[in-house]
């Protein structure tokens, strides 16, 4: 390979079902890890890392956060120590990559192609996106797509509550920005790695214990030690 360019895989990031499609397309290094390639997914596509993730091959073959599988029974193989090139080996293959195991976002993950660029490329890089990702906790394509209906009709009865929900923004479904996903990419690792107690939405929590909180708040033992006082939780 001659010494003025570094290779590069192509990627396509599509979430599965949806209609008109939302998806990126993204070049990275070879060497790039499923581990990192988790967080550059979540921030291109608009996710928060909020809930469990895994990626699986064609023949079954499961990858993910070990973090996230404390006992073992997902049977993760560890995504820190695996590079995309070692799973995706030839053009046209996919890998599956789900976020969310209530909601169920799935996402084929497609290697367009293998080649190189220029030294000052940026590495990794979204090079084109389309659509919006759905808000977090939405409820996976139905409950998505109830929500685009809602927010579109001002006269529904429940627009103000779900615009409420939504935080008050007006959302739009087509709106995507590449130069924000670029800079979000190039933040990853500072807003992954950070502090947890600093961290807006996590509130001191891992991102296991924030599913189980949102998943079975009733039954939440990576959160509250069992036979906590009810007026300790309240104090807290």
């Amino acid at each position: 390979m001659p010494l003025n360019v570094k290779p590069v895989m192509k990627l396509k990031i599509t979430l599965t079902g949806s209609k008109p499609p939302i998806w990126r397309r993204l070049l990275v290094p070879p060497s790039t890890t499923l581990g990192d390639l988790h967080r550059i997914i979540q921030v291109s596509m608009g996710w928060y890392g909020m809930h469990l993730h895994l990626f699986q091959t064609a023949d079954g073959t499961v990858y993910g956060d070990p973090q996230e599988d404390m006992d073992d029974m997902m049977g993760f193989r560890d995504e820190s120590s695996i590079p995309v090139e070692s799973v995706l080996v030839r053009e046209k293959q996919k890998l599956r990559y789900e976020y969310d195991f209530g909601d169920g976002w799935e996402h084929e993950i497609l290697l367009e192609s293998v080649g190189t660029v220029a030294p000052d490329v940026p590495l990794p890089l979204c090079i084109k996106a389309m659509r919006q990702c759905p808000p977090e906790d939405v409820g996976g394509l139905g409950g998505f797509e109830n929500f685009l209906e809602i927010m579109a009709n001002p006269a529904h009865p429940d627009h103000e509550a779900v615009k409420e929900w939504q935080g008050g923004e007006v959302f739009d479904p087509d709106y995507v920005n590449v130069d924000a996903i670029n800079d979000l990419i190039a933040r990853r690792d500072e807003l992954f790695d950070g502090d947890p107690a600093d961290t807006e939405g996590f509130f001191g929590l891992t991102p296991q214990q924030v599913d189980q909180l949102m998943t079975d708040h009733l039954n939440c033992t990576d959160v509250f030690q069992p036979g906590a006082k009810e007026s300790a939780v309240e104090a807290a």
